[in-house]
């Protein structure tokens, strides 16, 4: 009996200090850390949605990016925090759901090292190329890589692009190679050189690239066309049939860290997420889709993702490298 009483007191002060530090939390600087480069379209998100916590807590609030290894240094990174609450990161499904299928080993087990505290955004994704290459759509990039087998290629860093790109040149008998990129930013600059010429790659990176003529859209991955860009035919239209999932970014913690913590930052996001001014700026604006799941649907969520993924990646025919 004593013992009982003694575990029931233990957790009950466990209780108390967990509600305690989310009372004080957060009383010194926090940092987001991001496993992209900067200058893309998650980064830009990460950062705007930074300064917004930083005004909410008056607490500094750091934007760290961690790019490379395929997004499992900055996973990495942020998996090795300290669970205090105070190392925050921002995910895309590559590092949350789909890595763990692609290698044969990562740094950390996306299962059980971190707490997902809410889903921030799904990406629009457009498949666009370099005017220089005097393509106008979608019938003529397949054309012009026939015609020049292995000249030209893409950029994304989503695997599910790159399954689709795959399932295009075995279906087209053409030769489009695929150029890894640290980040969204990266991929951009490398359409705009002429260095790769295509992308698969979220609206929200390139929305006034697209406007001025600088790049050229060809199709955009939705259900319906985009009101930014209504010209444009969907990915449906020009490839009936064609599946490409959209990627999404979230924001998680570690495993943990105190369930009243976690659950301060989630409603502070959320609070954040649905000012008008932050959501047109932010995803009316930028061609982003808003999520709603948070905390424990957004951990179903991402349970469900990761079935998806571990069946996409089967099919695919990818062997783990």
């Amino acid at each position: 009996m004593m013992k009982r009483k003694t575990l029931a007191a233990a957790v009950i002060a466990l209780a108390m200090t967990g509600a305690a530090s989310a009372e004080d939390y957060p009383s010194h600087p926090v940092r987001i850390v991001f496993p992209l480069a900067a200058g893309g379209g998650g980064d830009v998100f990460t950062r705007a949605l930074a300064d917004e916590l930083q005004k909410a807590w008056h607490q500094p609030v750091v934007v760290e990016n961690r790019p490379g290894g395929g997004q499992n240094i900055g996973a990495r990174a942020c998996a090795e925090g300290t669970p205090d609450g105070y190392t925050l990161c921002v995910m895309s499904s590559e590092p949350a759901v789909y890595n763990q299928f692609l290698y044969k080993s990562i740094p950390y087990d996306p299962e059980k090292d971190f707490q997902p505290i809410a889903n921030l955004f799904f990406n629009t994704l457009a498949v666009v190329i370099n005017p220089d290459t005097k393509v106008k759509t979608f019938a003529g990039m397949i054309a012009t890589a026939k015609a020049q087998p292995g000249k030209l290629s893409y950029g994304t860093f989503a695997f599910p692009a790159q399954v689709f790109m795959n399932q295009l040149n075995k279906t087209e008998g053409t030769d489009i190679v695929w150029v890894p990129y640290k980040g969204g930013g990266e991929v951009v600059n490398a359409v705009l050189s002429g260095n790769t010429q295509i992308a698969v790659l979220a609206l929200s990176n390139m929305v006034a690239l697209l406007q001025s003529g600088r790049i050229t859209p060809l199709a955009v991955v939705s259900n319906s066309r985009s009101p930014l860009f209504p010209n444009v035919p969907t990915l449906e239209e020009v490839r009936p049939g064609a599946s490409l999932r959209p990627t999404w970014f979230g924001l998680f913690t570690q495993t943990g860290v105190p369930r009243p913590i976690v659950e301060k930052v989630a409603a502070t996001a959320d609070r954040i997420m649905a000012e008008p001014a932050f959501r047109k700026r932010l995803y009316t604006d930028r061609g982003v889709e808003p999520a709603s799941e948070r905390l424990e649907a957004f951990a179903s969520f991402v349970r469900e993702q990761r079935k998806l993924a571990a069946q996409t990646v089967k099919d695919s025919g990818q062997e783990p490298k």
